[in-house]
């Protein structure tokens, strides 16, 4: 059985002994620091008129994630008045109306709400039309862009539609199901890949998009199975539509993406997410089982490295994100079952969050684990 049906969720901390009012005690804590906590703690800030803004405070800017995670955390924990201030802001600043990309969002802004680029970011627009249906659903549909649910169609339709029935480019390859990494691109981010929030358009977005979100969501786990590395349970931040990491050259970047970092840390957590909501595994939870073994000496050692996808230790020598990448392990064992998951639950929850410039990303990836593991990421 699985949450969709049975509208239970596992409390894993819980199952290994901690108390139940502790953990709720935890979570609030959690909550506080990340939306009003001091200056070196929270990316929550309100402005005027009752408008909000996530910062990525490693790069001093507002990111379409950020924004969508954190009306996610606010939908999750009836937090309605930031849930509004905040889908306000990425409407008034982020949203394109004209365009190449009119319907879609600005994935990176200032602070004062000026585009720093005119492209999207999928996994924005994900996080969004989920977030809008939650609120839909725990709120009931307002006035203007407050109507939820028909403001989550509008972006779900773009998504698939654009460049056929809208000028533009889709956000997901036609052919294959998969959300791609920027809109008409022909690679794939695994981190982006959500069969859990496609179950849930597959019911919600407009009648003639359903079938192709139900297929979506298939195709998705079908497409994790072939991203993560059997060994490890890694998978590359950007790949090929056959799963093998993505290694050609950018026009906008230098960096390296074909190994595990940053943005790929949140694949297993997707996983692990996905088979808590609707239990379905097509090979994909293999990978919860795999990642936890590899990193358990790295944990032991609270010691975490930049890898290849086979677990080569790539220079420099100490992950970026040292908070974000075990929280996202430690979400995995809503689908792992192995000598080490234990250690890795009670790890996670004696570890703090992050302070710093560099706050941002890790801590979105422990709120969204600790939702998780205490039974508080659900389906509204």
């Amino acid at each position: 059985m699985n949450a969709f049906e049975t509208g239970k969720y596992r409390n894993v901390f819980a199952e290994y002994g901690i108390n139940e009012k502790d953990v709720q005690k935890r979570l609030f804590e959690i909550r506080d620091t990340f939306f009003f906590g001091g200056d070196d703690e929270r990316v929550y800030h309100e402005v005027v008129p009752n408008m909000a803004y996530i910062e990525d405070t490693g790069n001093n800017d507002v990111r379409t994630e950020g924004m969508s995670y954190g009306m996610m955390m606010a939908v999750q924990l009836d937090m309605k008045d930031v849930f509004d201030r905040l889908w306000k802001w990425a409407k008034t600043y982020m949203y394109m109306s004209e365009g190449f990309n009119a319907g879609y969002f600005a994935w990176s802004c200032q602070t004062d709400g000026k585009k720093n680029s005119n492209g999207p970011a999928p996994d924005g627009e994900e996080y969004f039309a989920l977030a809008l249906i939650f609120a839909s659903h725990r709120w009931g549909d307002g006035k203007g862009i407050f109507d939820y649910s028909t403001e989550a169609k509008n972006i779900l339709s773009a998504m698939i539609h654009k460049g056929s029935t809208i000028p533009g480019q889709p956000m997901f390859n036609n052919e294959n199901h998969y959300i791609l990494f920027v809109p008409g691109i022909g690679f794939t981010d695994p981190s982006y890949h959500l069969p859990h929030f496609y179950e849930l358009f597959a019911l919600y977005a407009n009648e003639e998009d359903r079938a192709f979100f139900k297929e979506a969501a298939h195709q998705s786990r079908l497409y994790l199975i072939k991203a993560c590395n059997e060994k490890t349970g890694f998978s590359a931040e950007y790949a090929e539509f056959d799963g093998t990491p993505m290694s050609r050259p950018l026009p906008w970047s230098n960096d390296r993406h074909d190994w595990f970092y940053s943005d790929s840390y949140r694949t297993v957590a997707n996983i692990a997410l996905d088979y808590e909501w609707f239990g379905k595994d097509e090979g994909q939870i293999k990978a919860c089982d795999a990642i936890q073994r590899f990193l358990d000496s790295a944990r032991r050692a609270d010691e975490y490295h930049i890898y290849e996808i086979d677990g080569t230790i790539v220079p420099p020598k100490y992950a970026h994100h040292p908070t974000g990448l075990p929280a996202t392990v430690a979400q995995a064992s809503l689908a792992a079952d192995n000598e080490t998951t234990r250690d890795w639950v009670l790890s996670f929850y004696n570890m703090p969050l992050r302070t710093g410039k560099y706050r941002y990303y890790d801590n979105c990836l422990y709120f969204f684990a600790f939702l998780a593991l205490s039974g508080n990421y659900r389906i509204w």
